[in-house]
């Protein structure tokens, strides 16, 4: 059996400078250990470049063998100075509906 999740991003740049999201790196965790890991260019397609104050927001999912599971990552990103950063992205829980209490 394969349990299809979908979670939705929101990216907003509180920096100073706009910044371009250049790849992602994810990793993913079902609940019998084992991880798989994505990376890759953008998001969706996608490599926004974000002025100061923008936001952009995504949908997009991924298929575990379990009804739970984590994900993590974090985003590349270069700003407009030049300078190079890594935004993560803190653990959140996949898990089917009635799962967990």
């Amino acid at each position: 059996m394969r349990f299809v999740f979908a979670y939705t991003v929101v990216m907003i740049n509180t920096g100073l400078v706009a910044a371009q999201l250049i790849s992602r790196h994810w990793l993913i965790l079902d609940s019998e250990n084992t991880t798989q890991e994505v990376r890759g260019l953008g998001v969706v397609g996608q490599q926004p470049t974000l002025a100061p104050g923008q936001r952009f927001e995504y949908t997009s999912g991924c298929v575990l063998a379990t009804p739970v599971g984590t994900m993590k990552g974090s985003y590349f990103w270069k700003a407009a100075d030049g300078v190079d950063f890594e935004a993560p992205i803190a653990p959140f829980v996949l898990a089917m509906p009635r799962t967990l209490h």
